[in-house]
């Protein structure tokens, strides 16, 4: 598994080395962001920083697993938050320049996280950047193109974001909970909205259900680990049923 998914990622990213993720809130965007960082750093040729810039809640944040990802190998970098404060942090406008490395920037949800990164337009609209919009079929404001339509036209007005920058992932409601069959029928779903209209890069799914799955999405599937845990969650003690999880 692990060298046909490199050669996915390999393929998707070509000669970029600067990639942004924007999307609904509780679209999945971080689990994505934190696995495309891990996959960055199998791939063995760079330097892999990661930015946590989400600034509009205070759980389910990349920096949550700040230690796992050091401890694989990534370039951690967040700032601190106090109370509802808002805090920038430091360093994005020099490595986004720098390409020599990897940079991932993971952005807070919708509008109002994605105005963090309105003063980095001109570095993200640039060639070696990629803007990556995390669509999940079973979120409110991913049902249909009219809301799809409502949010992306928000989070581009306040980032400044060229539209043509745009690149879709689709993440059909990656909880501890979802099955084989959701996962299909939310491909299907995103591919009937999306498709008339953009191509969506690649679907990501549960790493269990990879194998079952990875030739039923009609676009490229990554497997991601889930990293960011719930503390009323207990995973070990399920036996392998079910359980509630967070898209």
């Amino acid at each position: 598994m692990a060298s046909e998914v490199l050669d996915v990622i390999s393929n998707l990213i070509e000669d970029k080395t600067n990639f942004v993720f924007v999307g609904e809130a509780g679209s999945g965007k971080s689990e994505v962001c934190l696995n495309f960082a891990k996959y960055l750093i199998q791939l063995g040729d760079k330097e892999v920083h990661f930015f946590d810039m989400d600034m509009t809640k205070p759980l389910f944040r990349s920096r949550d697993v700040c230690q796992q990802m050091e401890d694989i190998g990534v370039i951690f970098h967040f700032e601190e938050q106090f109370m509802d404060a808002p805090t920038m942090v430091g360093g994005v406008n020099s490595l986004m320049r720098d390409d020599s490395c990897y940079v991932i920037l993971d952005v807070g949800g919708d509008y109002i996280g994605a105005r963090s990164i309105g003063g980095y337009a001109p570095k993200i609209n640039k060639d070696n950047c990629i803007v990556y919009y995390v669509l999940n079929a079973y979120r409110p404001w991913s049902y249909d193109i009219d809301h799809i339509d409502g949010t992306l036209g928000k989070i581009l007005g306040v980032s400044h974001i060229q539209l043509g920058k745009l690149h879709m992932i689709n993440n059909p409601n990656n909880g501890y909970s979802t099955t084989a069959d959701e996962f299909i029928e939310g491909c299907r779903k995103m591919s009937e909205i999306i498709t008339p209209y953009v191509a969506v890069d690649f679907a990501c799914v549960n790493e269990p259900l990879y194998e079952e799955v990875k030739d039923s999405a009609g676009v490229p599937v990554i497997p991601i680990k889930l990293y960011l845990t719930y503390p009323w969650i207990d995973v070990s003690s399920t036996g392998g049923m079910p359980i509630p999880g967070r898209g």
